[in-house]
Parts: structure tokens; sequence; C-alpha cells
């Protein structure tokens, strides 16, 4: 296991470069493909590229809210001394590295914005704590959680289709939830990743003499200016009492949980934007004053620089893909080779490839779904196994997907190439189990 994962690490330290860099690359290796392949002029290719490359910024501003304030819920003072009383009982690297897996798999099972921040947090917590922890490992074994996303209760597409108007809705129906996340076969393959990739991400921990890199603590910054500005205002000003009031805090986080109350006793659906709005007032309410707030809310805008650079060149490349057919050509190829019981295998491969391109789940059920819904219709194939194999794929990808470990980055100060050689491996076991349960799947039920 070691001689993998040392051949993978080196590959990626000497090949892999910034996450910036890679989705400049990935722009134009798109545009190459759509010349060659699609026969698309240049010309026309740059014209889709710059239209699509704005499209998505609602979705990219929700993406760095529920990031940016999953990171202040992460870090309020009740979450923060939960983390505390479990990082207390372990003493072990290897159980360190089980422990950051477990909670990076449920905190994304429960939200994937919530699950991406607080897997970091959790690591590097353990990483100070425990002595003899590599470093990397630790951090990419609280990223690998992240596949959990992809099963769990935001898994972006299965609570899309679930939900009534829906893009789709008119060439798939509604499809039940009981039908993708919460079907037997799906919270089986849930317990199983659960189960095993703890245990794989421990064994990938170097053995005793082999070279391990500890967490270092960052350089420390002079507060002393801060010190001053802090005595100068004090807190018995009205302004800083204000500041600092939980009745302030207290009573605009009961209007917004009531408010969300509210909005599903009317029936409202659960997305995005109610996901955002209850991830802000909780955590107002848990941080206790507003200052507080404001101060690990300028904290977490750290974790999301890297998302408001790149998606829109994200967004540029998803715009090239569906306009030029580049995303029917490649999911095509695999649905030739389906039946109506392998069709939501080929579903996760394409899906699996797709997502360089497209590593949003939304955006990428957009450019994929419309085709493998009518392969599904021409095949008599299951719609929810062929939706859910897509997101599956999706889930899949982000263990290698250089745009989801940016929040991950952040909180560790480490590079991609740091870490990117453990979540190959990571990735290689999670799609083990992901093929195979898309395969026995059509089996079971």
């Amino acid at each position: 296991m070691t001689k993998i994962t040392n051949f993978f690490t080196e590959l990626m330290r000497r090949y892999l470069p910034d996450p910036f860099v890679f989705a400049i690359l990935l722009t134009l290796l798109t545009m190459i493909l759509a010349f060659v392949v699609e026969g698309v002029s240049p010309l026309q290719i740059t014209m889709d590229w710059g239209d699509g490359f704005w499209k998505l910024l609602s979705f990219t501003t929700q993406m760095a809210v529920i990031l940016a304030m999953g990171y202040v819920l992460a870090a309020a003072p009740l979450v923060d001394r939960l983390l505390n009383l479990i990082v207390d009982r372990v003493h072990t690297p290897r159980k360190a590295i089980i422990v950051a897996t477990l909670i990076g798999a449920v905190g994304s099972y429960l939200n994937w914005g919530f699950g991406l921040v607080i897997g970091g947090i959790v690591a590097k917590k353990l990483a100070r704590s425990v002595p003899g922890v590599h470093y990397p490992l630790i951090i990419a074994a609280a990223y690998s959680g992240f596949t959990f996303y992809g099963l769990g209760l935001s898994a972006t597409i299965p609570v899309l289709i679930s939900t009534e108007g829906h893009s789709l809705q008119s060439q798939m129906g509604i499809i039940s939830l009981r039908e993708t996340i919460f079907s037997t076969p799906i919270l089986l393959t849930s317990l199983a990743v659960l189960i095993t990739l703890p245990l794989i991400n421990a064994a990938l921990h170097p053995k005793a003499g082999e070279k391990i890199i500890p967490y270092k603590e960052p350089e420390q910054v002079n507060t002393q200016r801060d010190s001053v500005l802090d005595a100068l205002h004090g807190k018995n000003n009205f302004a800083a009492r204000l500041n600092h009031s939980r009745v302030i805090s207290y009573l605009i986080g009961a209007l917004g949980i009531a408010y969300v109350i509210g909005h599903f006793m009317q029936g409202g659906a659960l997305d995005l934007n109610i996901i955002n709005y209850f991830i802000l007032f909780l955590g107002i309410i848990l941080l206790g004053t507003p200052i507080n707030y404001v101060e690990k809310l300028n904290e977490g805008i750290k974790t999301i620089g890297g998302i408001i650079l790149q998606f829109p060149f994200y967004a540029g490349i998803m715009a090239i893909m569906a306009a030029s057919g580049l995303v029917k050509t490649i999911a095509e190829i695999f649905v030739n080779i389906s039946t109506p019981d392998t069709l939501p295998f080929w579903g996760l491969i394409s899906s699996f490839f797709i997502n360089f391109f497209a590593p949003s789940g939304g955006g990428h059920w957009v450019v994929q779904g419309p085709f493998m819904i009518d392969a599904a219709h021409s095949m008599n194939a299951s719609l929810a196994q062929t939706s859910m194999s897509v997101m599956l794929g999706n889930a899949w990808n982000d263990l290698v997907q250089p745009f989801w470990i940016l929040p991950a980055l952040a909180i560790s100060r480490l590079k991609l190439q740091d870490i990117m050689g453990y979540t190959v491996v990571m990735m290689g076991w999670v799609g083990m189990i992901y093929m195979a349960a898309v395969l026995i799947w059509p089996h079971v039920i």
C-alpha cells in the first residue's frame, strides 16, 4: 500500500499543476475537443465560452455562501466543544485517520458544504493533538468523506428530481427520494463506504520508520495593533454593547428559524437557498453575538477564494460542452453499448469523465441528464437508477476533482500535490463500490 501511495504522490508532485492552472488547461482541452470532435469553429467556441462564463454566477454565489457559512457553523463554540471531546479521545495516528474520515463523511451526508469544512477543521485538530500523524494524509482522509454528499441529504440530482417543477419533469416526472438516496441498495452502498473507506485510509498511513510530515503551526501574526484597537473600543460603549449583544443574535436567529419552519409547513422545497438560509441563522444563534459571527465569517471567507475565481471557468467549459454537443457524444459512446441493466453502470462511468469538465452536480445534470433520461426511456430502463448513477459518478470523480479540494487546501495550508496522491487511491476504492452497487441494483428490486 505504501508503494502505491508513494507512486501516486510523487506523480502528482511532478505533474499536477495548481487547481487554477488545471482549470485553464481543461478549458483549452475542451475547446480543442469541440473543434476536432464536433467540428465547431474556433470563433463559435470562443463565443459559447464567453457567453457561458457568468451563467452560473448565482450558483457560484450559493456555493461560496454555503462554504463560508458552513465554516462558521463548524467553528461555533458548541460544535467546537463537541469536536474537542472527540479529538481528546484519539491517541493514535491510524485512529485519527479513521475519525477524520468518519466526521467528514457524516458531515457531507448531512450537507455537502458543512462536510467539506468540518472535515478539514477536525483533521487539523487531530493533527495538532495526536503525535505521529501524517498531516497530508489526514487532510486527504477528511476530504474523502465528501463522496458521501452524493449519497446523502443534499445530493443535488436526487433532491432536484424529487422537487415539483424541476426542469426535466416533463421528461421523467417526479422521482421520490425513496427510489434514490433512501432506496435499500443506496443505503447499503452508504454503509459499505462508511465502514470500509476509513479502514482503507488508515492503512495508507506511513509505517514506523517511514517519512511522516507533521502539522506545523503557522507563523504567529503580530496582534499588537488589534490589541490596541480592542483597548480603545472596549466593550462598554453603546456600539460595542450592540456588537456583543446576545439578545440581537438570538432574536434575529429565532426569526430566521421561524421562517424555515414556516417554509416547510407551507410545502416549500428543500433547495440550496433554504439550506443556506438555515445555516446562516443557526450559525448566528450558535456564535452568540453578531461580532463573533462576523469574525468567524471573515475566517471562513479564506476558504472560498478559489471557488469564486475558478467556477466561472467551469461554467464556460460547461457551456462549450453543451453547445458543441460534446456531452452527448461522450454519453452516447457509453449508451450505445448499454442494455437496460447496464445503462446505470455506463451512466456512472460517463458521469465520472464528464465531471472533470462539469464539477457542479446541478450543472452536470443539466448537460448530461436529458440525454440519459432519453436513453432510459428508449431502453425501458429505471429512471431512478439512471439518475442516481449520474449522481454517483459525480461524487466519485469529486475525490480527484481539484475544484472541490480547494476548501481543504485553504484550511490546511497544503498544496494540491501534497494530498492528491492519496485521494487517487481513495477514488479507486470508492469507484469499485459504486460500480458494484449500480451493477447489482437492477437485480435486487
